[in-house]
């Protein structure tokens, strides 16, 4: 088996382009007076984030690879890496991604790790670098294991994981209003990320797609930015501050605190653990399809339209 297949690390080859990138289009706020907005504490608190998330990928990356490693040595199947096999390979690890992205917004453990990447309320290009310090403790890793087992090896997959971050970077941004039609209907783009980092009822839980938006369009969670209804950025409750620990850890201490609250069933402590976010026992709290209801209550017009018909 192809055993010593290797591949650069493409997302560190790319930081100087990450780099250039948020420069220009700082630059182009700057001068231009449109296209987004920078504010020092939010930028400072990313940048951090994205630091520390090379950090845990460095202290903790041999977990995931042993796992993969293990997969490969049972594995009977070696497709190679001819450059079809990169482009399948680099197609079927997005939709991974759709499904752990979907995962990340429905699975609260998921979502403690995911939920740093939607606390910034601006949106610009060190949005993008907003990443977790914890996805190893997700075990999300799991996902993968399909693509070793079909013959893709680790350090492909793992490769191709890399080209699919360095395709979300770009996307991160006000700059951009709309690529042409044709880019739209197949490619996620700005456009359609914005949507996805929206608070607005009408823009929870959609466009989880990496690279090819079609996911969302086949699995029923695409919902195109609005004209009239402008992204409000951040979470359902904002978080209020840029301390870089709060934000990589606070939905694991609220987890936490709810799980080990008194006078619970074992089956509400679990559904703190793995129910979509926003749930609770009582009902004190509201998921997000519950906020979309509540907003369908006040406004019944909106039933059916972009956002409020019956996805999960």
């Amino acid at each position: 088996m192809t055993d010593q297949l290797t591949y650069p690390d493409v997302v560190s080859l790319a930081v100087p382009f990450f780099i250039a990138a948020i420069l220009i289009e700082l630059l182009w706020i700057t001068t231009q007076k449109r296209g987004g907005r920078y504010e020092t504490r939010d930028a400072v608190t990313s940048l951090i984030m994205g630091a520390g998330n090379v950090a845990s990928g460095i202290a903790l990356g041999f977990i995931a690879w042993g796992f993969f490693t293990l997969l490969w040595e049972i594995t009977p199947l070696d497709l190679g890496s001819s450059l079809a096999v990169v482009i399948l390979c680099f197609v079927l690890d997005d939709l991974r991604y759709y499904w752990v992205h979907r995962f990340g917004h429905r699975i609260r453990w998921v979502w403690a790790s995911h939920v740093n990447h939607h606390s910034s309320q601006h949106y610009n290009l060190t949005t993008a670098l907003r990443q977790t310090w914890t996805y190893t403790f997700t075990f999300m890793m799991v996902v993968r294991a399909p693509l070793i087992l079909l013959g893709f090896h680790p350090a492909l997959v793992l490769f191709c994981g890399g080209l699919n971050l360095i395709y979300q970077f770009w996307i991160h941004t006000e700059a951009i209003n709309k690529m042409p039609r044709w880019f739209e209907a197949i490619m996620n783009t700005p456009s359609h990320h914005r949507v996805h980092h929206g608070r607005n009822p009408r823009y929870l839980d959609c466009n989880y797609a990496g690279v090819f938006i079609i996911w969302d369009k086949l699995f029923g969670t695409f919902v195109p930015e609005q004209d009239d209804e402008k992204v409000d950025y951040g979470l359902v409750h904002n978080l209020g501050t840029f301390n870089p620990i709060r934000v990589a850890f606070h939905e694991w201490v609220g987890i936490w605190k709810d799980a080990t609250q008194p006078g619970i069933t074992l089956r509400d402590r679990l559904m703190y653990c793995v129910a979509p976010p926003g749930w609770s026992h009582d009902g004190s709290r509201d998921t997000s399809a519950e906020i979309k209801a509540k907003h369908l209550e006040k406004h019944p017009q909106d039933r059916g339209s972009a956002g409020f018909t019956e996805v999960s």
